[in-house]
């Protein structure tokens, strides 16, 4: 188990990732998610991932995705492939926070604290 400031690296992550998106533009969207998450798939560390369009809204996608752990997911974001085939749909998120920990009952929790600049 990797520690650094009360945080814990080497549990799984959930990514969410949200987009709004023109419902003319869906179908094109949809074929260009689904190359983002190829590309995020064949990085080491991803468990898993779906594209979902919302029941109500269907301006408003999601592709969400599960990973060993941070580090993977982050060294996923850096590699060549994804920042070829990926980056630029997954500019497009809606800006928020998009990754998660695992927050089942009895799970302990990351200690929320900022990152440090030194």
């Amino acid at each position: 188990m990797i520690v650094n400031s009360g945080r814990r690296y080497d549990l799984p992550v959930l990514v969410v990732n949200r987009f709004r998106v023109p419902e003319a533009d869906g179908e094109a969207f949809r074929v260009d998610l689904a190359t983002a998450r190829e590309a995020l798939a064949a990085c080491a560390g991803y468990a898993g991932g779906e594209i979902g369009r919302n029941v109500d809204d269907p301006e408003l996608w999601v592709l969400s995705t599960r990973w060993e752990n941070v580090g993977s997911y982050r060294r996923a974001l850096s590699s060549y492939d994804v920042k070829l085939r990926a980056v630029a749909i997954l500019s497009r998120a809606i800006e928020e926070p998009s990754a998660y920990e695992a927050a089942e009952p009895g799970t302990t929790l990351n200690i929320g604290s900022p990152r440090s600049l030194g």
